[in-house]
């Protein structure tokens, strides 16, 4: 008797696990103003709008409020960066 409670114990148990693993929540979410997500372990993870060319060449462009900062780098290697603030007009 105690063998056949044992393997049904087992049994539960084992089917149990997997469930719970299916059950875990999503992480959440970050604003949309925000320029990291956070992953599953809640770590940062930049959010870029980084476009990479066939050549390797790559380009950048991350927005803080009114001003934009682009970042090129070049298929030879050479980095450029730079910075346009455009001022709110007031009406």
């Amino acid at each position: 008797m105690k063998r056949t409670a044992k393997k049904a114990l087992l049994i539960a148990a084992w089917l149990g696990v997997p469930s719970a693993a299916i059950a875990q929540p999503a992480p959440p979410q970050t604003p949309k103003g925000w320029s990291y997500e956070v992953d599953q372990r809640g770590n940062r993870v930049a959010r870029d709008s980084r476009v990479v060319r066939p050549d390797g060449s790559w380009r950048e462009e991350i927005r803080q409020g009114n001003c934009v900062t682009i970042k090129e780098r070049s298929a030879t290697g050479e980095y450029k960066e730079t910075r346009q603030c455009n001022p709110v007009r007031p009406r």
